[in-house]
């Protein structure tokens, strides 16, 4: 049996399916919050240091207090925000190895 995760974050596709994530970063800019997931079946032992694509979506407060992630339709926004992740997780690895 799996172990329960607290950095699976499970969120419905296009067909009402759930599909589950690994939440790897949260990242503040200009203003906004974005959340940086990992699709869980692209997970595989043989590529536990690399990551073959990540998923970004900005987080949209609600005045319900419920959170909600949204799609990125800006390009630039979304190199922005991954350039970010990326040098954190260069950063980590870095503290990591010394």
């Amino acid at each position: 049996m799996a172990d329960e995760r607290e950095d699976v974050v499970v969120l419905l596709d296009e067909n009402g399916e759930e599909v589950e994530f690994e939440h790897l970063d949260t990242i503040e800019m200009n203003g906004n919050e974005y959340v940086v997931l990992l699709p869980l079946d692209q997970e595989t032992e043989d590529s536990d240091d690399e990551i073959d694509e990540v998923i970004i979506l900005k987080i949209e407060h609600g005045d319900d207090g419920e959170d909600s992630f949204v799609t990125v339709d800006d390009d630039d926004e979304l190199d922005a925000v991954f350039e970010e992740f990326r040098i954190r997780m260069e950063e980590e690895y870095d503290d990591v190895e010394e």
